[in-house]
């Protein structure tokens, strides 16, 4: 017989990534009192989509993906989501910077290094797109030091595994940002889990599922009805923020959790495959970041793109993701997580997104019956000599797609990260994908912006706020000065090369 256990924290975290795990380091930093829970299916942190296997790892900036920048109607490059994801991640430094600094996290080293990212093309419109592109971009401050090139003695000194065997009469470009990143997101999260564990007020339970949670009828608390997985012993637990960072498993929790905001909200599951490269003279070769553009139809997150990582200390070399269909919301997930999903109220903006979005039900067809020839010829697009006993197929992670109403077209999907609160602020869920892990830190800002608003507001919670984020406040594309001066210190704090001056 299982024994039931109460609990009533001032904290719950679901789901033990790199959104919880940042949000706790701030919520600990802040309060110091605060009692926090922490519950994760798993037996580890960092298994889903933080694992650096299971993600892109790029440290999305926005210098190389090609997705971020839209080429609109008029032939004008749409630079804005480019610039708040790269400022976005001057902020994630910033903060990773302060946490090395009064040691909360050790060896920045295993997590972060300096890696040049890249964006490749060929094709006459393609390098005209481009050249567009490296202009647009290069009127901002925070995108100065990126180089452009159409010369191919220039781009093999850049990436010659990527010239090797290439025709010397393609039209190809390529763009340049020396300050890129790797960064493995899996070690940065059980770093961060790794102190808040030994904080006082703070549990770490592994191996624990949330299955069910609502309001409680006898106060403003939230009631979880949480599993021991290994001892299949029952806990309730009453917390007064809940924080959902569950990944794909968000949406079945926001769900159950039934607040008003979050009608309407549905998810659509794409997985991910990866070439793995076997042999260690292809994998020296290469040293960078090579995004390319997206074929019609694909998702973001299937921006094709051939990637050095450092994953377990070790150099590897990955290419894709393909991208797959599973019904699952979670690589260790449920055949049974999508339609288990739909409900009266996400039924009618689910059929519309999938209606709007033909092209990436075909793409997703056409990806998942393909052979492992056919992934050769998309491989060898990028390195023109890929032999086929060089590479292997490895399955990446699962992501969710959100969906939710629309007006104009009934439903929409979505390719980015979506928060949603309740209205009195107790309850925050985080649905949705790329560039999430790497825009974590300015996401929960603006998530304890609207749950923790009060706070917020007080000069302590500021002038600690400036303390971890110096540019906290203030827009460093707006800045020159004030952008060179943090991001100079935290590349030297972060053992980063390539200090960029910006003005």
């Amino acid at each position: 017989m299982s024994t039931t256990i109460k609990h009533e924290p001032d904290v719950v975290l679901i789901g033990a990534g790199i959104m919880s795990a940042t949000l706790g380091m701030f919520l600990k930093e802040l309060m110091p009192e605060v009692k926090i829970d922490i519950y994760e299916r798993l037996d580890v942190a960092a298994a889903e989509s933080s694992d650096a296997w299971n993600n892109a790892g790029t440290g999305h900036s926005a210098f190389c993906e090609l997705n971020y920048t839209p080429e609109l109607p008029n032939g004008t490059i749409d630079t804005s989501k480019a610039v708040k994801i790269a400022e976005s991640f001057e902020v994630s430094k910033q903060f990773w910077a302060y946490l090395v600094e009064k040691d909360l996290i050790t060896n920045p080293e295993d997590f972060v290094r300096s890696i040049p990212h890249m964006s490749f093309v060929w094709g006459k419109d393609n390098v005209e797109y481009l050249k567009k592109r490296f202009e647009a971009l290069t009127k901002y401050p925070i995108f100065q030091g990126m180089e452009y090139a159409e010369d191919k003695a220039i781009l093999k000194s850049w990436m010659p595994l990527v010239m090797e065997g290439r025709n010397d009469k393609e039209s190809v470009a390529a763009t340049n940002m020396p300050i890129g990143t790797d960064v493995n997101f899996g070690e940065l999260t059980r770093d961060m889990f790794s102190w808040l564990g030994k904080q006082p007020g703070v549990n770490l339970y592994f191996e624990h599922e949330v299955r069910n949670m609502r309001r409680s009828a006898k106060s403003p608390k939230w009631k979880l009805k949480i599993k021991d997985l290994a001892t299949g012993d029952k806990k309730r637990v009453y917390g007064k923020f809940v924080f959902i960072g569950a990944g794909g498993g968000s949406l079945h929790l926001l769900e159950k959790a039934d607040i008003p905001e979050g009608d309407g909200f549905g998810g659509f599951p794409v997985s991910g495959q990866w070439l793995k490269c076997i042999n260690e003279e292809v994998i020296a070769k290469h040293n960078a970041k090579v995004y390319g553009k997206a074929s019609v139809g694909a998702p973001p997150m299937s921006v094709p793109h051939i990637d050095t990582r450092m994953i377990n200390g070790k150099k590897e070399l990955l290419f894709g993701p393909y991208a797959g269909f599973s019904t699952k919301f979670l690589k260790q997930g449920s055949y049974l997580d999508l339609p288990t999903s739909i409900r009266a109220n996400n039924i009618g903006p689910m059929i519309a997104a999938g209606y709007h979005n033909m092209s990436l039900t075909k793409y997703l067809i056409q990806q998942v019956t393909q052979s492992q020839d056919d992934r050769m010829e998309a491989l060898r697009e990028y390195l023109p000599d890929a032999k086929k006993e060089d590479w292997v197929l490895e399955t990446a992670g699962q992501r969710v797609q959100v969906i939710k109403k629309d007006e104009k077209e009934g439903g929409k999907l979505e390719f980015g990260t979506e928060v949603i609160n309740s209205a009195d602020g107790t309850l925050a869920v985080l649905l949705g994908a790329s560039p999430g892990a790497s825009t974590a830190v300015s996401i929960m800002l603006e998530l304890m912006d609207r749950c923790f608003s009060e706070q917020m507001k007080t000069e302590a919670w500021k002038q600690k706020l400036k303390s971890m984020i110096p540019s906290y406040g203030k827009s460093l594309n707006s800045n020159p000065e004030l952008l060179d001066e943090v991001r100079q210190h935290s590349h030297k704090v972060l053992g980063l090369e390539g200090h960029l001056k910006s003005n």
